[in-house]
């Protein structure tokens, strides 16, 4: 019997729109009505995640950065896992020697060297997501978007290791040209050791450190609860889903996911667009999954 639900927001949770559809809302409230607990594992940080939660009225705990923070419902930090700083430090080096865009996820919010760059790499995101844009669009549409969202913009980051009680939590890396750029890249990563590479999109690669994945979150998380991971749903969509739909006894992905995704998933549900983070709900307690 389901007990615990996670689910992933981009490409999962959220529709084209970045909003929580009526039908999702319902399958989810219904689920915490059978006494079910909801939660969110995402990419993006606290603050970038609430919105659409609040928007929805929905209150849950949060796994956030890949699983680097995770947060009970009422906003209270229960665990941290930071790279460490002179990783942080090589990792921003190799990334400005080959030009490839990159921000750094901290305990103290997301930062930036470039609102230009950032807005160029969020928009082909925006594009990927919604062909029909034109480019112009989806700039347009990706600046109005990021302009209420929270980030730093700094000169340069070496200012940040000037902030000794700084955390460096995920890095994210951007390049228009995705993998023939990004997997050499990945590559070199791999050989640092104690550090995960991950995906949220075909143009991005994400850097944490190996012990913060959604995956090992979700379990941390279900231990806490005394909930055996045979009674967890994981729903998601896109490569920095695949251990959380590994670890759960019961796994979705969604029909907007990657190939190794459907492949790693128990169970396919519809895309995010159709609401299929509610039917993937539904179905799981009407067939008691």
């Amino acid at each position: 019997m389901i007990k615990l639900i996670a689910s992933d927001m981009d490409g999962t949770l959220l529709n084209a729109s970045m909003q929580i559809s009526e039908e999702n809302i319902q399958a989810i409230k219904y689920a915490q009505s059978k006494g079910i607990e909801f939660m969110v594992a995402t990419g993006r940080n606290r603050k970038e995640a609430l919105p659409p939660l609040e928007e929805a009225g929905l209150d849950c705990a949060m796994i956030t950065l890949n699983g680097a923070q995770v947060f009970d419902a009422s906003g209270q930090s229960l665990f941290t896992v930071p790279i460490d700083r002179e990783k942080t430090r090589s990792i921003m080096d190799l990334l400005k020697e080959h030009q490839i865009y990159f921000e750094i996820s901290t305990s103290n919010g997301i930062y930036s060297e470039s609102q230009t760059r950032r807005i160029e790499n969020f928009a082909i995101h925006t594009a990927e997501a919604m062909p029909h844009l034109t480019h112009k669009m989806a700039i347009a549409m990706t600046a109005a978007r990021l302009e209420f969202l929270p980030i730093n913009y700094v000169g340069d980051f070496s200012e940040l290791f000037l902030l000794e009680e700084l955390e460096f939590l995920k890095i994210i890396c951007f390049h228009p040209d995705g993998a023939s750029v990004l997997a050499p890249i990945t590559q070199v990563i791999d050989g640092y050791g104690d550090l995960v590479v991950t995906s949220s999109g075909q143009n991005n690669i994400e850097i944490n450190h190996r012990n913060a994945q959604k995956g090992i979150a979700v379990a941390h998380v279900a231990k806490e609860r005394g909930i055996d991971l045979s009674d967890v749903l994981t729903i998601g969509d896109n490569l920095n889903d695949l251990s959380m739909l590994q670890a759960a006894g019961v796994s979705f992905a969604m029909g907007n996911g990657e190939l190794e995704v459907k492949e790693a998933a128990k169970y396919l549900t519809n895309t995010n667009i159709e609401s299929g983070v509610g039917k993937a709900i539904m179905r799981a307690i009407a067939e008691n999954l």
